[in-house]
């Protein structure tokens, strides 16, 4: 049977680490590099793109459209707008798919710059799409068909997982939690390490612990199909020293604290799109 992504033409706008990311995921996943393209204007990062995809680049990105059935569009939020002014004139602009990886930009301002029925998918996802373990979540405009988002969840899935949103005012809250908290998380590492030392460990082996301890932990949420909260228990035993340093964390609101987080950074989301 044949994979949906091996029979498009994939192209990316922006050959940065996340393009990077994805189109590596591309190739594990089985994708020919002759099916993959890449347009940057700067000569270091078509450089990277080729050196690590093995796939053709270009200055111009009028050229990736012209050879792609889906272009990605992975460069910064504030480039956006003046990439596709720049192809406003490209007589192809409403033929491929669209999917977007730029934080806070709406698919009503894709829309406004591509042609009436461009068929436009939002995502967002996260930095551990660098080592194949990344969170992405997609919205799709009301043109692109279920197709076209098997093709987009096929594309992110080979960097991690994904979900649809049910709808786009969801995507600020997904900012907040999966494409801001991979930060929150690298804080608790720092911040365990440093307590480890704290206690008298060499900062190398607290370091260690603590990131391993971090990923088992993870993985087991993963793996089991518990509760968070169930798992905690099994490890709370009465009287023992994880209840001791689980009242401390009760004590300094670290729910209060992610949750307050959370919340921030969803309300930054809105605003940079233009929403507050």
């Amino acid at each position: 049977m044949t994979h949906p992504l091996e029979t498009h033409r994939i192209g990316f706008i922006g050959c940065g680490a996340m393009a990077r990311a994805l189109a590596g995921g591309l190739r594990a996943a089985g994708v020919a590099p002759e099916r993959l393209g890449g347009a940057d204007l700067s000569a270091e990062q078509r450089s990277g793109f080729e050196a690590s995809v093995g796939a053709r680049t270009f200055s111009d990105n009028a050229d990736l459209l012209a050879q792609s059935d889906v272009l990605v569009l992975s460069v910064k939020p504030g480039v956006v707008a003046p990439v596709l002014e720049g192809l406003a004139d490209t007589p192809e602009l409403g033929r491929p798919l669209w999917i977007s990886i730029a934080a806070g930009i709406r698919i009503s301002a894709l829309e406004k710059a591509l042609p009436d029925g461009a068929r436009v998918i939002r995502t967002m996802p996260n930095t551990p799409a660098l080592v194949g373990a990344g969170a992405s979540v997609l919205c799709p405009n009301s043109a692109a068909s279920e197709d076209d988002l098997g093709l987009a969840e096929a594309l992110f899935a080979a960097v991690g997982t994904t979900w649809r949103a049910p709808e786009e005012g969801l995507m600020d809250a997904v900012t907040g939690l999966s494409g801001s908290g991979p930060a929150y998380l690298f804080l608790f590492l720092e911040a365990l390490a440093d307590a480890g030392t704290q206690q008298g460990l060499p900062r190398e082996a607290a370091l260690q612990l603590a990131r391993q301890t971090a990923f088992g932990a993870a993985k087991l949420a993963l793996e089991d199909s518990r509760d968070p909260a169930e798992l905690r228990a099994q490890v709370s035993s009465p009287g023992g020293t994880t209840l001791a340093g689980l009242a401390q964390l009760d004590q300094g609101d670290l729910r209060g604290a992610l949750g307050r987080a959370v919340a921030a950074a969803t309300a930054r989301s809105r605003e940079l799109s233009g929403d507050d």
